[in-house]
């Protein structure tokens, strides 16, 4: 019967049309890598090959060039330029034989520029800056969104490819405005091209294009309003053309409105460096954008002027595992094939991980949180003071092993029954929150939520200074070099034996509390620069750098300076102790959900999996980094952990041998012992 039951089942499966299948994305186990085929290697690239190569490195997905910025496939299109290397039969072999061995194939297409010859028959489909500049790249020309490049002959590029080739998705490529050559990292401003004028005069009743990036102009305002909504309109009707056509065909970029999978890229492209920020993209986005499919793609290159040289073996593994136990399955993008490729250091590395996860991805794509505590994104894509602040406050959490998710800024007033299980919020460095998300979390902290505002967090909106944190700036920007913090009360701060002041950098903000309830770390003038002999002078200014206000149930704390970006740059742990005894004064449980004696550099992410099945704690062993290289992890034994959980676990296992653990569970905590980490390990409990 059983087996009557199953012929039945894979009868009605193979039969049944795409229409009545689930999308084959859907299982959350992407093993992708990503081919940028420079032109000349459309005329070498094998398609038996690149095939094996995938086989043999696990993948079951494949990223490769279709169109946009040129064509490598025969089109008939007149608009639409051939890459002269271009072999008409390669795409179509790619395709079928990446079926032939069950790998899925999404194409990629670039649409942000265009041929010269194209730029000189229509020179009014390009970007023109207000200074009458052009995007360029040797030959290729950066176009304008709403002109009839990208509203109209990208459809038909895209309808041509639908109708030659059956691909198993679309990639696009740099979606959306252009202000800057990122591949030259210079600014050009906002688009004047004629459509963008006649489009934003449309949307906003006669209005002229702004000039120039100013948060404080409502035209500039209304105009990132129409750039929105514009981008929107645009992938809505992308969305529509392909899902026309198919359901198994996923639309994937980086945007979240009418996308399918949603693609993050963990770079090297600042200092110091970041070794989390493929757990940090992907936290992000799965917690921003629940019901999407993430992707984080590991960018092999250094940069975009080095692209042939790879980063370190130990970075891409660090980034692969922590797409693992972030929710993400793995991405890779390289220049070109795999085959001669200029710098294969990683490659053992690479076909290590996606062979483990191929193994094992039973086991992942499929979590949910436990945290208590959320950490409030500067965007999707933070950057600069922001950005610091923000990476700041995440490195204390992660070195004190505190489990947290992150919500993007703009996600704030569409997620607040998520936003509801979070017991400790941290806001770090956002300005603006708009009403609608501010109003969300006054509510969740009237609620019984414990709020953390730092930095220059709410300096825009002074009403919610007032309201919610009893405060008001004097300065929300203030030079602190040369300022000391006084550590004040031994009561709160446990983690300072030894100290009374506290040197200051950046930012500190001078603000009166006059409405607060409590006030930490009286904030110490900057006394006499000089010699030894003549120094000192530091004498209470009357303001603080932290105070906490009652509100409703909960607890709303501002603390208006620079800690998180001092702490990023600067790494002394007097400011990572700070932030520590300020949850531990507001939230004490948000310390405690997970214990361990594991070494700061053990980054451990814990999640629930599957449908109650139990949970799975990740350790990424990041020992290795330095602060500028990327060594060998040094093995770390006995790591003990304790998890608290509501349900004892029926076994514990190591995910990469499947070896019982020895576990126990008290007082509402699972506690077991690793027994040696190298790179990576999981333990997994079942319920």
């Amino acid at each position: 019967m059983d087996k009557v039951l199953c012929f039945i089942v894979c009868v009605l499966f193979f039969t049944s049309s795409p229409a009545q299948r689930a999308p084959w994305w859907q299982p959350n186990n992407l093993r992708v890598i990503q081919v940028n085929l420079p032109d000349y290697e459309a005329a070498t690239l094998h398609p038996d090959s690149l095939v094996k190569d995938l086989e043999t490195y696990s993948a079951n997905t494949v990223i490769i060039n279709a169109g946009g910025i040129m064509a490598f496939y025969p089109t008939k299109l007149p608009f639409h330029y051939i890459n002269p290397y271009m072999k008409p039969n390669m795409l179509g072999d790619v395709v079928k034989n990446c079926h032939e061995k069950n790998i899925k194939v999404i194409v990629r297409f670039d649409f942000s520029r265009a041929h010269e010859s194209i730029f000189k028959a229509h020179p009014d489909w390009f970007y023109i800056s207000p200074d009458g500049e052009r995007i360029i790249n040797t030959n290729m020309y950066a176009v304008s969104i709403n002109g009839p490049y990208v509203q109209q002959r990208a459809f038909d590029i895209i309808s041509e490819v639908l109708d030659l080739y059956p691909i198993d998705g679309i990639f696009l490529n740099m979606p959306g405005y252009q202000t800057r050559n990122a591949y030259a990292g210079k600014y050009h401003g906002i688009d004047q091209n004629e459509y963008d004028e006649a489009a934003f005069k449309k949307f906003s009743g006669g209005k002229s294009l702004p000039v120039r990036e100013d948060r404080n102009d409502p035209v500039f305002q209304e105009y990132l309003l129409f750039k929105k909504q514009s981008v929107e309109e645009w992938s809505k009707r992308l969305y529509e053309l392909v899902h026309k056509k198919s359901n198994q065909i996923a639309i994937c970029t980086y945007s979240d409105k009418y996308v399918d999978i949603i693609r993050h890229e963990a770079q090297t492209n600042s200092l110091p460096y970041w070794p989390y920020t493929s757990s940090d993209n992907v936290n992000n986005a799965v917690n921003s954008y629940p019901g999407h499919i993430i992707s984080n793609a590991s960018i092999q290159q250094i940069s975009f002027q080095s692209r042939y040289n790879a980063i370190e073996p130990e970075e891409i593994s660090i980034r692969l595992y922590e797409n693992i136990a972030n929710g993400s399955g793995l991405d890779l993008s390289l220049m070109g094939d795999m085959r001669g490729y200029e710098d294969e250091r990683n490659y053992p590395a690479i076909k290590k991980i996606y062979a483990f996860h191929k193994q094992n991805e039973k086991w992942f794509g499929n979590y949910s949180s436990l945290s208590d505590v959320a950490v409030i994104a500067p965007g999707s894509w933070p950057s600069g003071d922001p950005m610091q602040e923000y990476r700041g406050m995440q490195l204390m959490l992660k070195e004190s092993h505190i489990q947290y998710d992150i919500i993007e800024d703009a996600q704030v007033a569409n997620l607040e029954k998520k936003l509801e299980r979070y017991k400790v919020i941290i806001v770090p460095d956002i300005t603006y929150l708009g009403k609608a998300g501010t109003d969300v979390l006054k509510r969740l902290c009237s609620n019984g939520a414990a709020v953390i505002a730092t930095n220059r967090s709410f300096s825009d909106d002074t009403v919610t200074l007032r309201e919610m944190f009893g405060a008001t700036a004097k300065t929300a920007e203030y030079d602190g070099a040369g300022n000391y913090l006084q550590v004040d009360d031994r009561s709160v701060f446990k983690r300072l034996p030894g100290q009374k002041m506290v040197f200051w950098k950046f930012n500190l903000g001078l603000y009166d509390f006059e409405n607060s309830n409590q006030k930490f770390l009286p904030i110490l003038g900057k006394g006499r620069p000089g010699p030894p002999e003549i120094i000192g002078g530091h004498d209470p200014t009357g303001f603080y750098a932290a105070a906490s206000k009652k509100y409703g149930r909960g607890t709303a704390m501002l603390v208006p300076v620079n800690i998180g970006k001092l702490y990023f740059i600067h790494g002394y742990e007097q400011y990572k102790n700070i932030v520590l005894d300020l949850i531990n004064q507001l939230y004490p449980p948000a310390l405690e959900q997970l214990k361990t004696n594991a070494h700061e550099r053990v980054e451990i992410i814990a999640k629930n999996f599957g449908n109650n099945q139990g949970a799975i704690v990740h350790f990424v062993n990041i020992t290795g980094f330095s602060g500028n290289t990327y060594f060998k992890p040094l093995p770390v034994s006995n790591i003990s952990v304790k998890l608290r959980s509501k349900w004892k676990p029926r076994k514990a296992f190591l995910l990469s041998n499947k070896k019982a653990l020895n576990f126990t569970y008290s007082d509402g905590y699972v506690s077991a012992v690793l027994p040696a980490l190298n790179e990576f390990e999981a333990i997994v409990f079942e319920q």
